[in-house]
Protein backbone atom coordinates (compact mmCIF):
# COMPACT_ATOMS: atom_id res chain seq x y z
CA UNK A 1 0.00 0.00 0.00
CA UNK A 2 1.08 3.35 -0.47
CA UNK A 3 0.00 6.62 0.40
CA UNK A 4 0.83 10.68 0.72
CA UNK A 5 1.10 12.09 4.01
CA UNK A 6 0.36 16.20 4.21
CA UNK A 7 -1.02 18.35 7.23
CA UNK A 8 -1.17 22.12 8.11
CA UNK A 9 -2.88 23.18 4.74
CA UNK A 10 -4.23 26.53 6.15
CA UNK A 11 -6.43 27.06 3.80
CA UNK A 12 -7.61 30.20 3.81
CA UNK A 13 -4.37 31.83 5.79
CA UNK A 14 -3.42 35.76 5.06
CA UNK A 15 0.66 36.10 5.30
CA UNK A 16 1.26 39.69 6.02
CA UNK A 17 -2.22 40.93 4.22
CA UNK A 18 -1.34 38.50 1.39
CA UNK A 19 -3.69 35.79 0.49
CA UNK A 20 -2.12 32.75 -0.26
CA UNK A 21 -5.13 31.30 -1.68
CA UNK A 22 -4.04 30.86 -5.35
CA UNK A 23 -1.16 30.07 -3.92
CA UNK A 24 -2.78 26.99 -2.04
CA UNK A 25 -4.39 25.90 -4.97
CA UNK A 26 -0.97 25.57 -7.01
CA UNK A 27 0.23 23.58 -4.30
CA UNK A 28 -3.22 21.17 -4.32
CA UNK A 29 -2.95 20.60 -7.81
CA UNK A 30 0.57 19.61 -7.26
CA UNK A 31 -0.21 17.28 -4.34
CA UNK A 32 -2.81 15.76 -6.58
CA UNK A 33 -1.14 15.35 -9.68
CA UNK A 34 1.66 13.75 -7.30
CA UNK A 35 -0.76 11.13 -5.74
CA UNK A 36 -1.81 10.18 -9.62
CA UNK A 37 1.46 9.73 -11.05
CA UNK A 38 2.52 7.92 -7.74
CA UNK A 39 -0.12 5.94 -7.56
CA UNK A 40 -1.14 6.67 -4.30
CA UNK A 41 -3.75 4.71 -2.81
CA UNK A 42 -4.52 7.27 -0.62
CA UNK A 43 -4.46 10.66 1.07
CA UNK A 44 -3.77 11.72 4.54
CA UNK A 45 -4.69 14.93 5.60
CA UNK A 46 -3.16 15.18 9.60
CA UNK A 47 -5.36 18.04 10.38
CA UNK A 48 -5.35 22.00 10.96
CA UNK A 49 -6.91 21.98 7.26
CA UNK A 50 -8.23 25.29 7.65
CA UNK A 51 -6.35 28.48 9.60
CA UNK A 52 -8.95 29.35 11.19
CA UNK A 53 -12.31 28.10 13.22
CA UNK A 54 -14.74 29.55 10.54
CA UNK A 55 -13.23 29.66 7.03
CA UNK A 56 -13.90 32.15 4.43
CA UNK A 57 -15.94 30.77 1.11
CA UNK A 58 -13.26 30.98 -1.04
CA UNK A 59 -11.45 28.29 1.10
CA UNK A 60 -14.20 26.06 2.01
CA UNK A 61 -14.28 25.58 -2.21
CA UNK A 62 -10.93 24.79 -2.37
CA UNK A 63 -10.77 21.96 -0.25
CA UNK A 64 -13.89 20.94 -1.78
CA UNK A 65 -12.12 21.16 -5.20
CA UNK A 66 -9.47 19.08 -4.07
CA UNK A 67 -11.65 16.83 -2.17
CA UNK A 68 -13.67 16.10 -5.36
CA UNK A 69 -10.42 15.55 -7.66
CA UNK A 70 -9.05 13.02 -5.36
CA UNK A 71 -12.29 10.74 -5.58
CA UNK A 72 -12.12 11.18 -9.29
CA UNK A 73 -9.42 9.71 -8.96
CA UNK A 74 -10.47 6.67 -6.60
CA UNK A 75 -7.62 7.91 -4.16
CA UNK A 76 -9.22 7.72 -0.54
CA UNK A 77 -8.91 10.32 1.74
CA UNK A 78 -8.16 10.44 5.45
CA UNK A 79 -8.65 13.38 7.48
CA UNK A 80 -8.64 15.22 10.84
CA UNK A 81 -9.17 18.31 12.49
CA UNK A 82 -6.46 20.09 14.16
CA UNK A 83 -6.16 22.85 16.88
CA UNK A 84 -6.73 25.96 14.29
CA UNK A 85 -9.89 23.71 12.84
CA UNK A 86 -13.80 23.39 13.96
CA UNK A 87 -14.49 19.95 14.61
CA UNK A 88 -17.59 20.58 13.43
CA UNK A 89 -17.19 22.26 10.11
CA UNK A 90 -14.30 19.46 9.28
CA UNK A 91 -16.54 17.00 10.07
CA UNK A 92 -20.26 18.40 8.39
CA UNK A 93 -21.24 15.74 5.89
CA UNK A 94 -18.92 12.68 7.00
CA UNK A 95 -21.34 10.04 6.92
CA UNK A 96 -22.29 11.12 2.87
CA UNK A 97 -18.49 11.88 1.92
CA UNK A 98 -17.17 7.85 3.57
CA UNK A 99 -19.45 6.57 0.81
CA UNK A 100 -16.72 8.46 -1.45
CA UNK A 101 -14.39 7.12 0.07
CA UNK A 102 -13.14 10.08 2.00
CA UNK A 103 -13.11 9.57 5.67
CA UNK A 104 -13.39 12.29 8.24
CA UNK A 105 -12.36 12.50 12.10
CA UNK A 106 -13.78 15.75 13.43
CA UNK A 107 -15.67 15.96 16.00
CA UNK A 108 -14.93 13.00 19.30
CA UNK A 109 -17.66 10.75 19.81
CA UNK A 110 -16.39 8.88 22.63
CA UNK A 111 -14.60 6.35 20.21
CA UNK A 112 -12.08 7.09 17.46
CA UNK A 113 -12.84 6.41 13.91
CA UNK A 114 -11.45 3.26 12.20
CA UNK A 115 -11.48 2.57 8.96
CA UNK A 116 -10.18 -0.50 6.95
CA UNK A 117 -8.65 -0.79 3.23
CA UNK A 118 -7.00 -3.70 1.55
CA UNK A 119 -4.63 -4.06 -0.40
CA UNK A 120 -2.87 -7.41 -1.58
CA UNK A 121 -1.30 -8.68 1.67
CA UNK A 122 -4.91 -8.07 3.17
CA UNK A 123 -6.17 -5.21 5.55
CA UNK A 124 -4.61 -1.87 6.94
CA UNK A 125 -6.35 -0.14 9.68
CA UNK A 126 -6.72 4.01 9.57
CA UNK A 127 -7.13 5.43 12.75
CA UNK A 128 -8.52 9.01 13.30
CA UNK A 129 -7.13 11.14 16.49
CA UNK A 130 -8.19 14.75 15.61
CA UNK A 131 -7.13 17.31 18.06
CA UNK A 132 -8.78 17.16 21.00
CA UNK A 133 -8.82 19.33 24.56
CA UNK A 134 -7.86 17.09 27.20
CA UNK A 135 -11.16 18.26 29.07
CA UNK A 136 -13.10 16.51 26.42
CA UNK A 137 -11.40 13.15 27.46
CA UNK A 138 -12.39 13.71 30.89
CA UNK A 139 -8.34 14.42 31.46
CA UNK A 140 -5.86 16.98 32.61
CA UNK A 141 -3.19 16.78 30.36
CA UNK A 142 -2.17 16.05 26.68
CA UNK A 143 -0.77 12.88 27.14
CA UNK A 144 -3.33 11.79 29.38
CA UNK A 145 -6.23 12.02 27.13
CA UNK A 146 -4.20 10.53 24.32
CA UNK A 147 -3.98 7.28 26.48
CA UNK A 148 -6.62 7.23 27.36
CA UNK A 149 -8.20 7.30 23.68
CA UNK A 150 -5.99 5.21 22.66
CA UNK A 151 -6.92 2.27 25.67
CA UNK A 152 -10.33 2.24 24.30
CA UNK A 153 -8.96 1.64 20.89
CA UNK A 154 -6.69 -0.99 21.43
CA UNK A 155 -9.27 -2.92 24.01
CA UNK A 156 -11.95 -3.14 21.58
CA UNK A 157 -9.32 -4.11 18.90
CA UNK A 158 -7.82 -7.05 21.50
CA UNK A 159 -11.91 -8.25 21.87
CA UNK A 160 -12.05 -8.39 18.18
CA UNK A 161 -8.91 -10.28 18.24
CA UNK A 162 -7.42 -8.20 15.26
CA UNK A 163 -3.71 -8.57 14.38
CA UNK A 164 -2.47 -6.56 11.29
CA UNK A 165 -0.99 -3.01 10.03
CA UNK A 166 -2.29 0.06 10.94
CA UNK A 167 -1.84 3.81 10.68
CA UNK A 168 -2.15 6.34 13.17
CA UNK A 169 -3.23 10.02 12.17
CA UNK A 170 -3.15 12.86 14.87
CA UNK A 171 -2.05 16.43 15.56
CA UNK A 172 -0.36 16.82 18.84
CA UNK A 173 3.16 18.11 19.96
CA UNK A 174 4.79 14.88 20.32
CA UNK A 175 7.74 14.73 22.02
CA UNK A 176 10.86 11.39 22.10
CA UNK A 177 11.61 11.30 25.85
CA UNK A 178 11.57 15.19 26.16
CA UNK A 179 13.37 16.36 23.02
CA UNK A 180 10.99 18.44 21.68
CA UNK A 181 10.80 18.32 17.42
CA UNK A 182 12.47 21.29 15.62
CA UNK A 183 10.00 24.70 15.35
CA UNK A 184 9.92 27.12 13.35
CA UNK A 185 10.23 30.94 14.30
CA UNK A 186 6.82 31.27 13.43
CA UNK A 187 5.63 28.81 15.83
CA UNK A 188 5.20 29.92 19.10
CA UNK A 189 4.72 27.05 22.03
CA UNK A 190 4.25 27.62 26.01
CA UNK A 191 5.41 24.23 27.80
CA UNK A 192 4.75 24.27 31.72
CA UNK A 193 5.30 21.00 33.08
CA UNK A 194 4.34 19.35 29.63
CA UNK A 195 1.04 19.97 29.71
CA UNK A 196 0.42 19.63 25.77
CA UNK A 197 3.17 17.30 25.14
CA UNK A 198 2.65 13.94 24.08
CA UNK A 199 5.18 11.34 24.34
CA UNK A 200 6.32 9.17 20.95
CA UNK A 201 6.17 6.09 23.08
CA UNK A 202 2.26 6.44 23.40
CA UNK A 203 2.34 5.21 19.51
CA UNK A 204 4.09 2.01 20.02
CA UNK A 205 2.27 -0.39 18.17
CA UNK A 206 1.69 1.97 15.48
CA UNK A 207 3.26 1.04 11.85
CA UNK A 208 3.35 4.56 10.79
CA UNK A 209 2.08 7.53 12.80
CA UNK A 210 1.03 10.39 10.69
CA UNK A 211 1.44 14.02 12.54
CA UNK A 212 0.29 17.36 11.88
CA UNK A 213 0.82 20.26 13.85
CA UNK A 214 4.37 21.40 13.24
CA UNK A 215 5.70 23.10 10.00
CA UNK A 216 8.59 21.82 9.43
CA UNK A 217 8.67 17.71 7.88
CA UNK A 218 10.95 15.67 10.53
CA UNK A 219 11.33 12.28 11.77
CA UNK A 220 10.65 11.65 15.89
CA UNK A 221 13.86 9.94 16.95
CA UNK A 222 14.19 6.63 15.09
CA UNK A 223 10.55 5.65 15.50
CA UNK A 224 8.01 5.75 12.74
CA UNK A 225 6.61 8.93 13.88
CA UNK A 226 6.59 11.97 10.81
CA UNK A 227 5.37 14.88 11.15
CA UNK A 228 4.66 15.92 7.39
CA UNK A 229 4.78 19.74 7.64
CA UNK A 230 3.20 22.40 5.79
CA UNK A 231 3.11 22.29 2.20
CA UNK A 232 3.65 26.27 1.95
CA UNK A 233 6.43 28.36 4.12
CA UNK A 234 3.83 30.88 5.89
CA UNK A 235 6.57 32.92 7.59
CA UNK A 236 10.16 34.11 6.76
CA UNK A 237 11.44 32.17 9.85
CA UNK A 238 11.09 28.92 7.19
CA UNK A 239 12.57 30.68 4.15
CA UNK A 240 15.48 27.85 4.67
CA UNK A 241 12.85 24.99 5.01
CA UNK A 242 12.19 23.28 1.19
CA UNK A 243 8.57 22.09 1.72
CA UNK A 244 7.33 18.41 1.12
CA UNK A 245 5.25 15.73 0.95
CA UNK A 246 5.81 11.85 2.24
CA UNK A 247 5.17 9.37 0.13
CA UNK A 248 4.72 6.02 2.16
CA UNK A 249 4.96 2.58 1.57
CA UNK A 250 3.50 -0.64 3.56
CA UNK A 251 4.55 -3.88 2.75
CA UNK A 252 3.65 -7.30 4.15
CA UNK A 253 5.46 -6.25 7.08
CA UNK A 254 4.60 -3.46 7.89
CA UNK A 255 6.48 -0.07 7.32
CA UNK A 256 8.36 -0.37 4.27
CA UNK A 257 9.76 3.30 2.79
CA UNK A 258 9.25 7.15 3.44
CA UNK A 259 9.99 8.92 0.45
CA UNK A 260 10.59 12.40 0.63
CA UNK A 261 8.64 14.47 -2.03
CA UNK A 262 9.54 18.06 -2.36
CA UNK A 263 7.50 20.55 -3.82
CA UNK A 264 7.33 23.88 -5.83
CA UNK A 265 5.60 27.02 -5.15
CA UNK A 266 4.02 29.26 -7.00
CA UNK A 267 5.90 32.01 -5.68
CA UNK A 268 8.91 31.16 -3.12
CA UNK A 269 9.36 33.14 0.44
CA UNK A 270 12.45 34.40 1.07
CA UNK A 271 14.98 37.26 2.44
CA UNK A 272 16.72 39.84 0.97
CA UNK A 273 19.49 42.53 3.02
CA UNK A 274 21.28 45.58 2.19
CA UNK A 275 20.80 49.13 2.11
CA UNK A 276 17.76 50.39 0.26
CA UNK A 277 20.14 51.84 -2.42
CA UNK A 278 21.77 47.80 -3.14
CA UNK A 279 18.35 45.91 -2.70
CA UNK A 280 17.25 47.91 -5.41
CA UNK A 281 20.11 47.74 -8.15
CA UNK A 282 20.17 43.97 -6.97
CA UNK A 283 16.27 43.77 -7.65
CA UNK A 284 16.87 45.46 -11.57
CA UNK A 285 19.45 42.12 -12.00
CA UNK A 286 16.69 39.71 -10.96
CA UNK A 287 14.08 38.10 -13.40
CA UNK A 288 11.26 36.29 -12.45
CA UNK A 289 12.23 35.89 -8.87
CA UNK A 290 11.25 39.78 -8.47
CA UNK A 291 7.46 37.97 -8.22
CA UNK A 292 8.27 36.35 -5.03
CA UNK A 293 7.34 37.06 -1.36
CA UNK A 294 9.82 38.99 -0.15
CA UNK A 295 11.19 40.40 3.48
CA UNK A 296 13.58 43.51 2.92
CA UNK A 297 16.05 43.64 6.22
CA UNK A 298 17.54 47.49 5.66
CA UNK A 299 20.81 48.14 6.94
CA UNK A 300 20.70 51.86 6.34
CA UNK A 301 21.08 54.08 9.76
CA UNK A 302 19.22 56.92 8.52
CA UNK A 303 15.26 57.64 7.94
CA UNK A 304 14.16 56.41 5.01
CA UNK A 305 10.72 57.97 3.27
CA UNK A 306 8.69 55.46 2.04
CA UNK A 307 10.89 52.43 1.94
CA UNK A 308 7.72 50.46 1.41
CA UNK A 309 6.65 51.59 -1.88
CA UNK A 310 9.70 52.23 -3.52
CA UNK A 311 10.14 48.56 -2.70
CA UNK A 312 7.70 47.04 -4.15
CA UNK A 313 8.26 49.30 -7.36
CA UNK A 314 10.62 46.36 -8.34
CA UNK A 315 9.02 43.76 -5.83
CA UNK A 316 5.74 43.89 -6.34
CA UNK A 317 4.97 41.57 -3.42
CA UNK A 318 7.50 43.09 -0.85
CA UNK A 319 5.49 41.36 2.15
CA UNK A 320 7.53 42.88 4.99
CA UNK A 321 10.80 45.68 5.88
CA UNK A 322 12.45 44.89 8.85
CA UNK A 323 15.08 47.90 10.37
CA UNK A 324 18.87 45.78 11.02
CA UNK A 325 18.99 46.56 15.12
CA UNK A 326 21.86 48.38 15.89
CA UNK A 327 21.19 48.68 19.66
CA UNK A 328 24.29 47.47 21.79
CA UNK A 329 21.90 44.35 22.99
CA UNK A 330 21.64 43.03 19.33
CA UNK A 331 25.50 43.89 18.68
CA UNK A 332 26.37 42.17 21.86
CA UNK A 333 24.52 39.37 20.47
CA UNK A 334 21.18 39.14 22.72
CA UNK A 335 18.29 38.14 19.96
CA UNK A 336 14.85 37.78 19.87
CA UNK A 337 14.54 34.65 18.92
CA UNK A 338 16.91 33.55 22.16
CA UNK A 339 14.24 35.24 24.53
CA UNK A 340 11.00 33.86 22.65
CA UNK A 341 12.25 30.16 23.12
CA UNK A 342 13.01 30.80 26.99
CA UNK A 343 10.29 28.85 29.20
CA UNK A 344 8.11 31.84 30.23
CA UNK A 345 8.40 30.78 33.89
CA UNK A 346 12.22 31.90 33.66
CA UNK A 347 11.26 34.90 31.61
CA UNK A 348 9.02 36.03 34.44
CA UNK A 349 12.48 34.79 37.11
CA UNK A 350 14.26 36.96 35.31
CA UNK A 351 12.14 40.35 34.92
CA UNK A 352 11.73 39.90 38.96
CA UNK A 353 15.34 39.86 39.19
CA UNK A 354 15.67 43.11 37.00
CA UNK A 355 13.26 45.10 38.60
CA UNK A 356 13.17 43.97 42.80
CA UNK A 357 17.03 43.41 42.67
CA UNK A 358 16.33 39.93 44.51
CA UNK A 359 15.33 36.29 43.47
CA UNK A 360 11.79 35.12 43.41
CA UNK A 361 11.16 32.79 46.62
CA UNK A 362 9.74 29.32 46.22
CA UNK A 363 6.21 30.21 47.21
CA UNK A 364 6.53 32.91 44.65
CA UNK A 365 7.41 30.49 41.89
CA UNK A 366 4.67 27.82 43.05
CA UNK A 367 1.89 30.44 42.36
CA UNK A 368 3.53 32.13 39.21
CA UNK A 369 3.69 28.48 37.86
CA UNK A 370 0.18 28.08 38.45
CA UNK A 371 -1.08 31.05 36.73
CA UNK A 372 1.09 30.28 33.95
CA UNK A 373 -0.66 27.07 33.88
CA UNK A 374 -4.47 28.32 34.30
CA UNK A 375 -3.24 30.68 30.96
Amino acid sequence: MRFLHTSDLHIGKIVNDFSMIEDQRFILEQILLLATERQADAVLLAGDIYDRAIPSGEAVLLLNDFLTALAEKNIKVYMISGNHDSAERISFGEAVFAKEDIFIGGVYKGVLPVFSQEDEWGEVEFVLLPFIKPAQADASTSQEAVERLLETYEGKRAEAKKDGRRVLLTHYFVTDAGREPELSDSETTVHVGGLDQVDASTFQGFDYVALGHIHKPQQIGEKPIYYAGSPLKYSFGETMQTKSVYLVELDEKGLAKVETCPLRPRREMRKVKGTLSEIMENALLEGAERDDYIQAILTDREELIDPMGTLRSVYPNMMQIVKEDFSPEATAGVSRKMIQKKDPLVLFEEFYTLVRGESMTDEEQKVMEQIVKAL
